[in-house]
């Protein structure tokens, strides 16, 4: 179920049923108790970011002066609230934050970090890579086969 949900998460109750050889209500029961256990987060339809006219995907290394106060957290609910930003993960390595970044063109996104990143207090430094190509871009989990 979770595999064709993530293929088509708009498949109907009655199309996963008859897919999986359930009746409608069983398939009901499993695809609300996945939801309610929280599996299933949401769904969302994939759009294409250049379609839409955003040209730019950049991937930002953000790193802080100090981490002993609360600076960083204050930068976590900012980010979370910026449109541009797609995602956001702490990681290890030289820097503190890793997001991926879109913008219409090479203009919007220098004004972006110009505007929005570096008026942010604590960035030690910025380092931004471009995606010159997307080879692959997937939200879908790797599901081990059904035994």
């Amino acid at each position: 179920m979770l595999r064709l949900l993530q293929e088509d998460g708009a498949l109907s109750n009655a199309a996963l049923a008859e897919t999986l050889a359930l009746s409608v209500t069983p398939c009901w029961r499993r695809r609300k108790r996945l939801q309610d256990q929280g599996l299933i987060k949401d769904y969302q339809a994939n759009l294409d970011r250049r379609m839409l006219g955003f040209d730019v995907l950049a991937f930002v290394h953000v790193r802080f002066g100090a981490h002993t106060d609360a600076t960083p957290d204050r930068f976590e609910q900012v980010v979370r609230d910026l449109p541009e930003v797609l995602s956001c993960h702490k990681i290890t390595g030289d820097a503190d934050y890793l997001l991926q970044v879109l913008a219409i063109d090479l203009d919007s996104y220098g004004e972006f970090v110009e505007q929005v990143l570096r008026k942010l207090p604590g960035i030690l430094s910025i380092q931004s890579s471009l995606a010159l190509r997307e080879v692959k871009a997937t939200s879908r989990i790797p599901l081990p086969d059904a035994r």
